[in-house]
């Protein structure tokens, strides 16, 4: 299972990359670029509530299997029709978008399927382990490995992470084992997914933590989505090439990559509390900083101190999330939480090229910025006591 994500997880960089500078090659407009990121997550939006619970019916790993294979059948017939001279930007929009439907499959199973292979006092440890070579694929070599491939061609950039999910596959096929969960009794899929949507908005503590990261991820997105603007090209503001853009992300994803080994310790450092607050304040300085400086080099570091602090919120939440919800709502809680984590990004997307037409590229990281911060107002409610009142209420 670690090694099927690593290799998904190394497709899933190369495409969040190889997508938007590809799209930059049939368009400048902002809002169109933006576009592909728009659609690539709009399906958690449209998708994670039913996606939950056929995960909560399903055996996990068949849904991953299936996931993956669709990812790399879409990415394969792009190569193909790129190497026609038959891509455009609305094709680049269709495969983000089905990509993206799959995604929704794949991840909530990931993430639920876990506790089904470790116990539950171990869900820390391995949560951290899969974070490390989930974002070191994802995010450390998938960036700028999408750079190169996007410089060799188009097409090369989209059959590598097609061939990745065929490899995914089969190390998944690998993992021995049933992953369905046990069901009392039958329901609708319409009743499932009101029961899951119940247990994460009455729990406060998740229903406040799932808010807060709907709303960062609404301006990471927003900056992110726009950044390639504000950075590629001899005429943008920072005037990087693609490799060096991806490089530039890359910094970013060393930092999330520490952290991530270092979680743990951060945390006992901090307690879990103040550690989310500090990721909060994290999240707010890496999107306000272009805003600042143009310099790659303030940006690289900025972005690689900043990764190392925000890690600790997915490691801690994650784990939180495992360790209180009921094996059989699982699937239907980590999908109700990731819409409002995921479900934010294309209206980030959106806002973000929108706010860059309007009043410029730089605007859009200093709104954003100050909006990261104001998230601090519900640590008022994210406290140690409440994170221990939750473990013990689950036991």
């Amino acid at each position: 299972m670690w090694s099927a994500s690593a290799v998904s997880n190394l497709a899933d960089g190369i495409v969040k990359i190889a997508l938007p500078l590809t799209a930059v090659s049939y368009t400048t407009s902002p809002v169109l670029v933006a576009g592909v990121a728009a659609a690539f997550s709009l399906p958690w939006l449209l998708f994670a509530l039913p996606a939950g619970a056929l995960v909560d019916r399903l055996d996990r790993r068949q849904v991953m299997l299936a996931a993956n294979s669709l990812r790399a059948a879409l990415l394969g017939a792009l190569a193909l029709a790129v190497a026609l001279d038959a891509g455009s930007i609305w094709l680049l929009y269709l495969v983000a978008f089905g990509a993206g439907t799959a995604e929704t499959l794949y991840d909530t199973s990931a993430q639920s399927i876990l506790p089904q292979l470790v116990p539950r006092a171990a869900l820390p440890r391995a949560n951290g382990r899969l974070y490390a070579v989930e974002l070191a694929a994802n995010q450390f070599f998938g960036p700028p490995l999408a750079g190169f491939l996007v410089a060799g061609g188009v097409a090369y950039a989209m059959l590598g992470p097609a061939g990745l999910w065929a490899a995914a596959v089969v190390a998944l096929l690998l993992v021995g084992g049933r992953f369905r969960v046990a069901r009392q009794g039958t329901s609708t899929l319409r009743a499932d997914i009101a029961e899951g949507v119940r247990f994460l908005w009455r729990h406060r503590l998740l229903r406040t933590l799932a808010l807060m990261v709907g709303v960062s991820n609404l301006t990471t997105t927003a900056t992110f989505a726009v950044l390639v603007l504000y950075a590629v090209g001899p005429n943008s503001a920072i005037g990087l090439s693609e490799p060096g853009y991806g490089l530039l992300l890359t910094t970013l994803a060393a930092g999330i990559v520490l952290g991530s080994l270092v979680a743990a310790r951060i945390e006992r450092l901090l307690g879990r509390a103040r550690a989310l607050g500090v990721a909060m304040v994290a999240i707010a300085v890496v999107v306000g900083v272009p805003a600042v400086s143009t310099n790659p080099f303030v940006l690289g570091g900025v972005f690689f101190v900043g990764g190392i602090l925000l890690t600790s919120w997915s490691v801690i939440t994650v784990s939180l999330r495992q360790q209180i919800t009921p094996d059989r709502l699982l699937g239907r809680v980590n999908s109700g939480y990731r819409l409002l984590a995921w479900g934010s990004m294309p209206l980030g997307a959106l806002v973000g090229g929108g706010l860059a037409e309007l009043f410029g590229l730089q605007a859009v990281f200093v709104i954003m910025g100050v909006l990261a911060l104001i998230l601090l107002v519900g640590m008022f409610w994210v406290t140690d006591a409440a994170i221990e009142t939750a473990e013990r209420a689950a036991t």
